[in-house]
C-alpha cells in the first residue's frame, strides 16, 4: 500500500509540473478571431490580451456601427477560440494519472 501511495504522489507531482508548463504555454499562445469574412481580425493571447487588431480599408467606408459590430464579433470569435484551445490543451493532462478505484479529481 505504501508503494502505491508514493507512486500516486509522484504521479501527482509530475501532473502538477505538466500543468504549470501547459499553463505557461497557453498564456503565450496566440489565436486569431475574425469577422466579416476576414475584414476585421483580432489576435489574442491565451490570457485574453488583445495583441493586434486589423481592419480592412473597405470597412472604413462603412458606418461606425458596422465597424463596431465587426470588431465585437472578431473579439468574441477570438475569445471562443482561446477557450477551445485551452480546453483542448488541458484535457489530456489528467488522463495519464492512474487513480485507485473510487478516487476522483478534483480532491
Amino acid at each position: 500500500m505504501k508503494g502505491s501511495i508514493s507512486d500516486l504522489m509522484a504521479q501527482a507531482q509530475k501532473m502538477q509540473e505538466q500543468m504549470q508548463n501547459a499553463q505557461q504555454e497557453l498564456a503565450n499562445a496566440q489565436v486569431q478571431g475574425e469577422a466579416g469574412a476576414g475584414l476585421v481580425s483580432v489576435t489574442m493571447t491565451g490570457k485574453y490580451d488583445v495583441k493586434k487588431v486589423q481592419i480592412d480599408d473597405a470597412v472604413l467606408a462603412e458606418d461606425k456601427e458596422v465597424l463596431e459590430d465587426l470588431l465585437a464579433a472578431a473579439v468574441n470569435d477570438a475569445v471562443r477560440k482561446v477557450e477551445a484551445h485551452n480546453r483542448e490543451a488541458m484535457s489530456g493532462l489528467a488522463s495519464g494519472i492512474e487513480l485507485p478505484p473510487g478516487f476522483k479529481l478534483p480532491f
